[in-house]
């Protein structure tokens, strides 16, 4: 495992204290802040075990929840609905219906992408697929299609990652594969196992692929990744991703196009058991991470922010952390990026998304005894 640097530190105490990094604090049921919070926090809605969501236009949110269930939350914050139609998920362990986003063409199409754990002959593996929303008083999802399916299958019930995000131009989806807690898929060339891989909008492998001239998979666009639980494009269409490493060593890429990310050759964290892995070194042929955590806080979603909401956040990543129980701000320079804020939530952050308004949505993992609370943070009045 990788020791502190005194920068390290550095950049760890100026994420977790000082003017402009104190905790939210606490908030009554009407949103009201304490003094100096950096936000108010007012609990929406409560979900079961959710997963992730997507903001429509319409200020409606969709939240997937880990046994299988697609809900609809209406947009005055009143009313919770289930979706009908969504997929058969296997949510044994890490399995859930995982991610969902609209597509790029969603205001005339109304499609969305979502992707889950399926059971399949061999083993068990992460599924994208796509419908359209039929809203309403009953609202459902309508010719659901699988698009694509990761493999090899695995039977475990680890790091299927299973996150979606569009190119800026709208013309390519790109979806992360975890390893599925095997280590080695990360490596190999014919698996699409521990990529990030850049597909067509029907799921097919998109042309132009950098490695595939290389023998590897034609879907792969990165490789060397463990469990990809979150990719966002910033403003100037570079592809960020963050996931979690093994006992320390949770990362924040820049993913660029061929390159390999070292798992599980090298991580900045160690082997649950102890054992050393080599650390990330110049040189050494893979792509380092920009930003990692020691020890681990167990990073769930991420979201580049847009809004007007909060001006002073604009261009920074946000992600939720699970065991680190917080809300995490990243601020990026270009292909820098550092830790910048660090809230101590509570509980454990599985998502953020972004509202039309720019607020921002928090979700609560809800597993383990949590609630899986719905937050929408505003700026403190004042």
């Amino acid at each position: 495992m990788r020791k502190p640097t005194l920068a390290a530190l550095a950049l760890t105490l100026a994420a977790c204290g000082g003017a402009g990094n104190a905790p939210a604090g606490a908030q009554t049921e009407a949103g009201e802040a304490e003094a100096g919070a950096s936000f108010v926090k007012t609990q929406v809605a409560d979900f079961d075990a959710p997963w992730a969501m997507a903001a429509l236009p319409s200020g409606e949110l969709l939240v997937t929840e880990k046994a299988g269930a697609l809900k609809l939350l209406s947009a005055d914050g009143k009313t919770v609905t289930a979706v009908a139609g969504a997929p058969t998920v296997d949510s044994a362990g890490q399995g859930a219906l995982m991610d969902v986003v609209l597509a790029p063409d969603f205001a005339t199409s109304k499609r969305l992408y979502l992707s889950w754990s399926a059971t399949g002959d061999g083993g068990k593996g992460v599924v994208l697929g796509s419908a359209t929303l039929e809203q309403g008083s009953e609202p459902r999802i309508m010719g659901l299609k699988t698009l694509f399916r990761a493999s090899p299958l695995m039977k475990g019930d680890g790091h299927y990652s299973g996150r979606i995000a569009f190119s800026p131009d709208g013309k390519y989806l790109f979806f992360t594969a975890g390893e599925r807690q095997e280590f080695t898929p990360a490596q190999d060339p014919k698996a699409t196992l521990g990529k990030v891989l850049r597909l067509n909008l029907d799921g097919s492998a998109a042309a132009g692929n950098p490695l595939a001239a290389k023998g590897f998979h034609p879907a792969v666009w990165s490789y060397g990744h463990r469990n990809l639980l979150g990719i966002a494009f910033d403003d100037k269409g570079r592809l960020w991703e963050q996931e979690m490493g093994p006992k320390g060593g949770d990362e924040i890429n820049l993913i660029v196009a061929g390159r390999n990310y070292g798992w599980p050759n090298v991580s900045n964290g160690s082997h649950y058991d102890g054992r050393d892995i080599p650390d990330h070194a110049p040189g050494d042929g893979y792509e380092a991470p920009r930003v990692w955590w020691n020890p681990s806080i167990s990073p769930g979603g991420l979201l580049y922010y847009t809004g007007a909401m909060f001006p002073a956040w604009k261009g920074s990543l946000f992600l939720g952390g699970l065991s680190g129980k917080a809300l995490i701000r990243v601020a990026l320079d270009g292909e820098t990026a550092r830790k910048a804020d660090q809230w101590d939530m509570g509980t454990r952050i599985r998502d953020v998304e972004q509202a039309p308004d720019g607020a921002l949505w928090v979700l609560e993992d809800g597993g383990r005894g949590a609630e899986g609370r719905l937050w929408r943070l505003t700026p403190p009045k004042g």
